[in-house]
């Protein structure tokens, strides 16, 4: 009985096992030390984010020659981000030390690219100039409530583009109670609540009227402000993106913001492409993205319904961006964005 009452209760009864969190990861850890083909598995992973990090990393050096790849790549780059997630899953469902390891390479590029978008509010108070732009489309049935929504913005300035000559006087009713000064330019046009002059077409190369520009005086000086709307591209499966018409459009954009004689520029439009693609260089190259500089997050604006690229833009130059932000969906199918600047 002693015996057996002493077995029962000696020191060699096996202890209650751990079910923590912290003792659960212990376990797998070990698991995988103990694994001899954790290093073997996961290879094509591997190679698949070493690839991506190359991508991302030297997408300068990916020629237009062929379909515009270059380009491409360039407009949808921050979208690359969305591999990371899926290889990290793959490499932990493979248990693949190679995979995860190398993982860390496109993860360190992303980051460095668009870490500052991603977790940074670079947007301040102050600023004594709101401006707005918006390509309204075309075929938008609400042009009076989409010019309404716009002004709600509190802009002093504003640019609308992809204007049909059927529409213009709908906007024009619309915006005239707030802004007493304005002028269409074929498709675009722009609506100021302060002196306009030197007002005129630009010429970007397509045959008829997508830009223009004005002076504008405001309370702190005269500004520049420029309305563009570059032409349309497309990705085909023929003809990759089929982007020549815009890079042109945007050479001449360029030449003639170069050629401004005023110090402060306000650039507004739907320039069809981001601020990372190479071919906008003649326009990117002068001015400042208010986004980039005072904006929270990407800024997508096209498509409204699921943005995915920031292809309308507010650029400046001599003049410091104090915050960006995209508005309110309306009946077109991008979304208006605005910017405040201090003079």
């Amino acid at each position: 009985m002693v015996q057996e009452y002493g077995a029962d209760t000696g020191n060699d009864r096996a202890e209650p096992r751990r079910t923590g969190t912290g003792s659960r990861f212990r376990d797998l850890l070990e698991r995988w030390r103990r694994d001899t083909g954790i290093w073997r598995r996961g290879i094509v992973l591997a190679v698949c984010a070493v690839l991506l990090t190359l991508v991302m990393a030297f997408h300068a050096e990916i020629p237009n020659t062929i379909g515009n790849l270059g380009s491409l790549t360039e407009t949808f780059l921050p979208w690359f981000g969305v591999c990371l997630p899926v290889l990290l899953i793959l490499g932990l469902v493979r248990r693949s030390a190679t995979a995860l390891i190398a993982l860390l390479l496109p993860v360190v590029v992303w980051f460095n690219f668009f870490g500052g978008l991603l977790l940074t509010d670079k947007s301040g108070s102050g600023g004594e100039l709101t401006v707005a732009t918006h390509n309204v489309n075309a075929d938008n049935a609400d042009p009076a409530g989409t010019a309404r929504k716009v002004a709600d913005s509190g802009a002093d300035i504003i640019a609308l583009e992809e204007l049909p000559s059927g529409r213009v006087p709908a906007y024009e009713a619309a915006l005239a109670d707030r802004f007493p000064y304005h002028s269409v330019q074929g498709t675009v046009g722009l609506w100021s609540k302060y002196p306009m002059s030197g007002t005129r077409p630009v010429d970007i190369k397509m045959g008829w009227t997508r830009a223009m520009r004005s002076t504008v005086k405001t309370p702190k000086g005269e500004v520049a402000v420029y309305v563009a709307h570059l032409p349309s591209v497309r990705v085909k499966l023929h003809a990759g993106f089929t982007a020549n018409q815009r890079d042109d459009s945007a050479d001449a954009l360029g030449e003639a913001i170069a050629d401004e004689r005023l110090g402060k520029v306000i650039l507004l439009g739907d320039l069809n492409g981001t601020m990372n693609d190479r071919s906008l260089n003649a326009v990117t190259s002068q001015l400042r993205s208010t986004q980039g500089a005072a904006g929270d997050g990407f800024g997508f604006s096209w498509p409204a319904s699921f943005p995915m690229a920031r292809i309308d833009q507010i650029m400046v130059k001599g003049v410091e961006p104090m915050s960006s932000w995209t508005l309110p969906a309306t009946g077109s199918d991008h979304l208006p964005i605005a910017a405040r600047v201090e003079l």
